[in-house]
């Protein structure tokens, strides 16, 4: 490092990179005098020659400033990095580096879950050599016709910001844009940063300035007059209104604002995945989870209401229900920070904060009421869903138990400290509908990208961003098997969590959807699988076990709450391992669209097509 008399540094471009992100603050909140904090409070990452020589000096230099953890899996510390994001509601972001070549293509999935669902992660990956004069380098793919292609380009689809730097004073104009989309409450999503090896050692005179400290403050974009005064039109011409609550309502710390302008107007709310745990269960106006993995108490609501308040959601199909979860004839109106999801279905569309824009409409709407018939239609729908879920979630005396009574025994033992996670295949359902929420963003259910392997690596990243209660993970078996490595990042990095693997001896939930869908199981349960080994079972508990983590498997549900409360006083990661039934799922009858051949010769598949047909006779066509 050199100094000048000219006020610029001579530092390499990964050193440049590192010192921008140091200087990098945000404040956590908005509140008057909130404190600022790191941007960027970690790096996860594991080196290899194209990240080790030059990026990982400078990280090493700066280590006490960007602290570095050591993940197993290029994957696993991307979604590690996505769960943070999504428990810190994006006020911190996580940097994930990997060398060139597959540490870099490990990383792109993990950059589709942080895509899809909106969250910041900037990824920093090492690329082959600008000058090409040592080409091919080692893990370099080659393309005939496009030499300057590399499988770092792969994350273009699965970001909103790609670069590759090509040379250092390229960072004097890129990282301000990183900052900037990382932070933007519209188009807040990953970032991709490739350092091609013989760049990131090259030293460049980059002004000292470039390395001051920045604080910066989360944008509230206010919403335009004009589409506020056309949405609260829009509410006063309803009579049976319903909110939906998506994951921007967490985001904008929406949650207080928003349950008080829906008690002040009685207008039921209903959840989304991604908006679970925006009210409290017993809040008045609380109706339930909503869509494919929603309670049919809370989809009633839905599809009984005149208009749709939808709030924070990219209104994907497992929210509503493939488009036929809403009445033909009912209003969308839309309060989105993002133009592209407000637009979305001919909606009436306000672009702007969620919290702010909820706050600006309460006014307009003065003197409005819902029919007086609906305005206890939450509570009659919350009543139902309880007794609902109290009866699925209920010990019967029989092993081992349902997914559901497994959910029982975690809300038995866990507090409004915790925090409870999930994603992909059958947990999702069972822990939408039968989960009742104890305090706001306590929940985090990754069904954006619906990606298995995430309930591991989330729950450590998770566990990075809470600093109170416990982290409690919910996995199958099958997910467990994808993507178990970071356990032993979890216990070698001192950030524990717990994490429950409920065993149904396959992917049970596919096998439910070839079965629903007139097929048979095929390939997804461990006995309906090709090879002599089909009815080999894996020991989760001496596997997790020998990753470090205290581990337990139980046998019956006493002994899981005795575990899961123990697990919630240790220090450590416990793994607690339960067998659960291939065939007993929480009831939902909310439609989905999903592939059905239209000709068949089973009889069974050709009564899925009609059934599906019929379904899509109800489907909503864009208007």
């Amino acid at each position: 490092m050199q100094h000048s008399s000219d006020g610029t540094v001579r530092v390499t471009t990964a050193e440049a990179l590192v010192r921008y992100l140091v200087a990098q603050q945000v404040v956590q909140d908005d509140l008057p005098g909130a404190p600022a904090g790191p941007m960027f409070p970690g790096v996860l990452a594991i080196f290899g020659h194209g990240n080790a020589t030059s990026l990982g000096h400078s990280l090493e230099r700066h280590r006490d400033e960007l602290p570095v953890w050591r993940g197993q899996n290029e994957q696993g510390m991307g979604l590690a990095a996505a769960a943070f994001a999504k428990a810190r509601r994006r006020r911190q972001v996580m940097v994930a580096t990997s060398s060139i070549g597959p540490g870099a293509t490990n990383m792109v999935t993990a950059a589709g879950v942080a895509m899809s669902n909106r969250l910041p992660v900037l990824f920093v990956a090492g690329d082959t050599f600008v000058s090409r004069l040592p080409d091919p380098v080692l893990q370099q793919v080659e393309h005939f016709g496009d030499p300057s292609l590399t499988v770092n380009d792969a994350f273009r689809p699965v970001v909103r910001y790609w670069d590759r730097i090509t040379h250092p004073a390229q960072l004097l104009a890129s990282l301000p844009q990183v900052v900037g989309t990382l932070l933007d409450p519209a188009d807040c999503g990953p970032v991709f940063l490739g350092l091609p090896q013989d760049v990131a050692a090259d030293a460049y005179d980059f002004p000292a300035s470039f390395f001051d400290v920045r604080v910066h403050e989360i944008a509230r974009p206010r919403a335009d007059l004009g589409q506020l005064r056309r949405a609260a039109q829009a509410l006063r011409e309803a009579r049976r209104p319903v909110v939906v609550a998506g994951g921007g309502v967490h985001y904008s710390l929406a949650e207080t604002e928003l349950a008080a302008f829906a008690e002040r107007f009685s207008i039921p709310v209903v959840e989304t995945v991604a908006g679970r745990s925006s009210l409290l269960a017993d809040h008045p106006c609380y109706a339930g989870a909503i869509g494919v993995t929603g309670a049919d108490a809370a989809n009633a609501v839905a599809a009984e209401a005149d208009l749709v308040l939808a709030v924070g959601t990219r209104l994907e199909d497992f929210t509503t229900s493939s488009w036929t979860g809403f009445a033909p004839s009912a209003r969308v109106v839309t309060l989105n920070a993002a133009r592209f999801d407000a637009l979305k279905h001919h909606a009436v569309a306000v672009v702007g904060d969620a919290r702010e824009s909820v706050t600006a409409l309460g006014p307009l709407l003065d003197g409005w009421a819902v029919d007086p018939e609906w305005a206890g239609r939450a509570r009659t729908a919350q009543v139902e869903l309880d007794a609902f879920v109290t009866a699925r979630t209920a010990p019967d005396g029989a092993w081992p138990p349902s997914y559901a009574q497994v959910v029982g025994a975690l809300q038995d033992v866990a507090t409004a400290d915790d925090y409870v996670m999930t994603a992909a295949g059958g947990l999702p359902g069972e822990l939408n509908i039968n989960w009742r929420s104890q305090a706001v963003a306590s929940f985090d259910c990754e069904y954006g990208f619906s990606c298995m392997g995430y309930e591991i690596a989330g729950g450590w990243g998770a566990a990075f961003a809470r600093d109170r209660g416990r982290v409690f993970s919910l996995v199958g078996d099958g997910s467990y098997l994808m993507l178990n490595s970071e356990i032993y990042s979890a216990v070698q990095s001192g950030k524990p969590f717990v994490l429950v693997v409920c065993d149904n001896a396959g992917h049970a939930v596919i096998s439910r959807l070839q079965r629903g869908q007139g097929g048979q199981s095929y390939n997804t349960m461990l006995a309906d699988s090709r090879g002599p080994g089909a009815d080999a079972r894996v020991s989760f508990a001496a596997h997790a076990a020998a990753l470090g983590a205290d581990a337990a498997e139980v046998s019956s549900l006493d002994d899981l709450r005795t575990a899961l409360r123990v697990a919630r006083e240790s220090d450590r990661t416990c793994v607690i391992v339960t067998a659960v039934r291939a065939d007993d799922w929480t009831p939902a009858s909310a439609f989905w669209q999903v592939g059905v051949p239209e000709v068949s010769e089973l009889d069974g598949v050709r009564q899925a097509r009609a059934a599906l047909d019929k379904g899509l006779a109800g489907q909503r066509r864009g208007v």
